[in-house]
């Protein structure tokens, strides 16, 4: 209760992680993109609406060729691949105006784990981060069977509602904006990793992840297409897994 005052009193126990952090995505991935660039990687903007094991198609009708074409589009990797079984989960964020010091770690109940495993067509967990200049960013929910990205009230008064549990105050802070985005989600929530029948390598599927675990990911795809003994079992990722029943269905 030192650590973080708003919290409730009669919570059974809290685990603190010292070394857990949050990252912000758009400054993450412009680092990478970056630091690619640096090393010799050429950025080309442009929308891909086609893909081979040796080529992509863009919109404007360019083609471009490489030796090895990777798939890392998200939640748009099942329409560059048939039988890439990654489907959108939608997730609902609301962040408010600056309250410095009201919550000074990122809380999470431990049904966060629940509802980002769970299969259930929505699901709500507490998850408050604190910003560098005092904003709170509250969730968060999970979401499938829609791909309408507008906000629905239902889940913003569940969020809320699931965070008053254990922040009791939260509800009267002032909201400047609520949104929504998609998780490129599988079946067993594990990503998928390699490289298809058809030759094309795919990097997808790793939900709420895909920032977090890019290096990780980068690094397997290198060592499977180098044919080295990668440092991690892969075939939990096999891009061909759900094959088979995406068949019979």
């Amino acid at each position: 209760m030192d650590l973080e005052p708003q919290l409730i009193g009669d919570l059974a126990g809290a685990l603190l992680v010292p070394d857990d952090g949050v990252i912000y995505p758009p400054a993450a991935t412009a680092f990478l993109l970056e630091q690619a660039q640096v090393t010799g990687a050429r950025l080309i903007r442009g929308s891909v609406i086609a893909a081979d094991a040796q080529s992509v198609q863009l919109d404007d009708g360019r083609r471009l060729s490489a030796g090895s074409v990777v798939v890392a589009a998200g939640c748009g990797s099942a329409a560059l691949g048939e039988g890439i079984a990654v489907r959108p989960r939608k997730g609902h964020l609301i962040i408010t105006d600056r309250y410095p010091g009201y919550v000074r770690h990122q809380l999470v109940e431990l049904g966060y784990l629940a509802s980002a495993h769970g299969a259930a067509n929505e699901s709500v967990a507490f998850n408050v981060q604190p910003r560098r200049g005092g904003q709170l960013l509250i969730g968060s929910s999970r979401q499938f069977g829609t791909t309408d990205p507008n906000a629905e009230p239902h889940l913003l008064d569940r969020i809320v509602t699931a965070a008053e549990r254990y922040l009791p105050g939260i509800g009267s802070l002032q909201v400047l904006r609520c949104w929504t985005g998609f998780r490129p989600a599988t079946n067993d929530h594990l990503p998928l990793i390699g490289r298809a029948a058809s030759g094309i390598w795919y990097a997808t599927g790793h939900e709420g992840l895909g920032i977090t675990t890019a290096p990780a990911t980068a690094r397997l795809l290198v060592e499977l297409m180098r044919g080295e003994t990668p440092h991690l079992p892969t075939e939990p990722f096999a891009v061909d897994r759900f094959l088979a029943e995406v068949v019979h269905a």
